[in-house]
This record gives C-alpha cells, sequence and structure tokens, in this order.
C-alpha cells in the first residue's frame, strides 16, 4: 500500500511540477521562440504522463481527462522538432512553412477531438489514435535526431546545448518507456518524466550553486591563423545574411550560427578584431546606412537608421559620426555634390 501511494505521490507530482513550469518558460520574461517551443513541449508531456497516472490509479478516470492525454500524445513530437529548429536557427519568429505546419497539426487535432469524442470512440482512441501517436513520436524523435547530426555545427553554446541534448535524451527515454512496458507503462513512463524533470533542476540548480565555471580561451591567446579564420567566417556570415539588420542581434545569437562557444567569439573580436561585439556591429550597420544615403536619396535619416539595424536616432548619429567624422546629411550632402560635378 504504501509503495502505490509513493508511486502515485512521484509520478503525479512530476506531471504537476511539469504543468507549472511549462507556464514559467511561456510567461516569463521575454520568452524566445525556443523557450516558447520548450513550455509548449513539456506541457505536452505533462498532459500525457497526467493521463498514465489518472488512469493507472483511477480506472474511472473522466473521458476529458483521457482525451486530452491522448491528443498531447500527439503533439509531442511535433513540438519537440520545433523546439529543435528553433535552437538551431537565429529566427525569433515561425516561418510560413512552420506556421502551415502548425496549422495542420492543430487542425488534425481539433477534427480528431470534435468528430470522434473519447467518451464514444474510446475504442479508437485505444487502437488506431494511440498506435499513430506512438509512431507519430518516434517519427519526430528520428527527424530531430538526425536535424542534431546534421545541423550540429549550429548547436548552441553552453547550457543551451546541455539542455537541447538532454531533451531528445529524456524524450527518447519516455517513449521506450511508454512503448516497451506494456500496461505498466502507464506508470513507468510517468516515473520516467519525474525523474528527468526533478534531475535537469538539480543538474540546474548544481550548476547555479557551484563553482563558477572557467571560461576556456580566458588564459591563451588565440593562434593568428585560427583567428583570421574564424573573423573571415564571420565576415561571411554578416555578408551572407546580413543578421547586423536585426535591432535585437546579440553575441550569444551569432556564436550560435558560427558554431563557435560565445566566450571564444568575444575575445577574438576584442583580442584580434581590436572591437567588442558592440563596436562590430555598428561599424556594419555603418556601412549599410552609407550605402542606403547615397541609394535612397530622398529617404529620411530616421528611415535609414531603422532600416540598418540601429535602434534609436541618437546612436545611429553617434556611431555614424565616430566612424565618419561628419553627420549623415553632411555625408549624403558631400557625395551627391561630387557625382553631380563627376
Amino acid at each position: 500500500m504504501l509503495s502505490e501511494h509513493l508511486l502515485f505521490f512521484f509520478s503525479a507530482l512530476g506531471a504537476f511540477n511539469g504543468v507549472t513550469l511549462a507556464l514559467y518558460l511561456w510567461w516569463s520574461g521575454k520568452a524566445s521562440l525556443a523557450q516558447r517551443a520548450l513550455a509548449v513541449l513539456i506541457l505536452m508531456v505533462s498532459v500525457r504522463t497526467g493521463k498514465s497516472v489518472a488512469f493507472y490509479f483511477l480506472p474511472d478516470t473522466p473521458a476529458l481527462v483521457m482525451q486530452a492525454g491522448l491528443t498531447a500524445c500527439l503533439l509531442i513530437g511535433p513540438a519537440l522538432y520545433f523546439f529543435t529548429r528553433a535552437s538551431l536557427s537565429s529566427v525569433t519568429t515561425l516561418g510560413r512553412a512552420e506556421l502551415a505546419h502548425a496549422m495542420v497539426l492543430a487542425v488534425t487535432a481539433i477534427t480528431l477531438n470534435l468528430l470522434w469524442p473519447y467518451a464514444e470512440y474510446a475504442a479508437i482512441w485505444h487502437g488506431f489514435i494511440v498506435k499513430s501517436g506512438n509512431l507519430l513520436w518516434l517519427l519526430y524523435l528520428l527527424v530531430c535526431s538526425a536535424l542534431l547530426v546534421q545541423q550540429r555545427h549550429r548547436l548552441p553554446a553552453g547550457s543551451a546545448k546541455q539542455l537541447l541534448l538532454a531533451v531528445h535524451a529524456g524524450l527518447w527515454l519516455i517513449w521506450l518507456a511508454y512503448y516497451t512496458s506494456g500496461f505498466t507503462s502507464y506508470i513507468v513512463g510517468a516515473l520516467s518524466f519525474s525523474l528527468l524533470l526533478y534531475l535537469c533542476v538539480a543538474v540546474a540548480w548544481a550548476k547555479r550553486h557551484g563553482q563558477a565555471p572557467v571560461e576556456p580561451y580566458q588564459d591563451r591567446r588565440i593562434p593568428a591563423a585560427e583567428a583570421a579564420s574564424e573573423l573571415q567566417a564571420l565576415a561571411d556570415l554578416m555578408t551572407r545574411e546580413r543578421l547586423y539588420l536585426d535591432p535585437s542581434l546579440t553575441l550569444a545569437r551569432v556564436s550560435r550560427r558560427l558554431g563557435l562557444p560565445q566566450a571564444r567569439l568575444s575575445q577574438l573580436l576584442n583580442d584580434n578584431n581590436g572591437t567588442s561585439f558592440k563596436q562590430y556591429v555598428a561599424q556594419l550597420r555603418v556601412s549599410e546606412t552609407q550605402r542606403l544615403l547615397l541609394e535612397q536619396p530622398g529617404q529620411t535619416l530616421e528611415a535609414i537608421a531603422e532600416a540598418a539595424g540601429f535602434q534609436s536616432l541618437s546612436t545611429f548619429y553617434a556611431a555614424f559620426k565616430k566612424a565618419n567624422g561628419c553627420t549623415p546629411a553632411l555625408f549624403r550632402e558631400r557625395h551627391l555634390a561630387r557625382e553631380q560635378r563627376v
């Protein structure tokens, strides 16, 4: 009897804490796209495992609870896919393909719930829909694992990378627990989720309260040949994708795109390029404004500053004058007058 109570306590607590964590990730501060996707993923797994706990301990579980849990199972794989794509990319919003993908999934889930409610079609849910959900979960796991291998150069640095890999490993473990344990999987899967959730929290707490990590490059200089190659890769990335046009561009985002640790990219710019990240981006934006000033003589300075990625007109004026020794208006006037003489 005591063991039954302990099983219920730990498995149910894991599902409850998962829902709490998902809500926190969704609403905490200015959440990134990857964080929002992770929140949805944790919520879907929590609802799925919560249903398992209810069904295992309460035979008369309400049909609505069963239907919600089995529907969530259909969405675990897609949520993992969106989390993986967002973690490997620098985008801040869903593209057209991702939006269409999400819409198809939403319409499918809504259609299943409306046309075949669990209370009337329990056999269909426990048969075709459960099998389809497990298969869909597996297919997305395989696709996401392939993405991690194929785009390993885009893996985020530091704790973000560890979190991404831990989530993948955890989802594989939970899927295997549900798939291989027969009827007992209803509680094994829930316990697996609880164990993983508490393990991740413990590791995060230990990292925050333990010894401060030593930056891997703080005690040695980057060799000139390596620095030249990596600076060229940075320049090529900026030229190709023009990331500097995004006003919210961060060092962490650029380091992920380059596949370099954030500390190394910072040292690369400071020691080998003689500029901070902020100065480096400002130089690129100034160059962009120079081009726009000459190509769009009728455009306002405010519009040009915004198009080049500057967040404010004052920042634009200060950076431009520092680089050119004159105001943007004077720069445009001089160059247009020179062109007219020619």
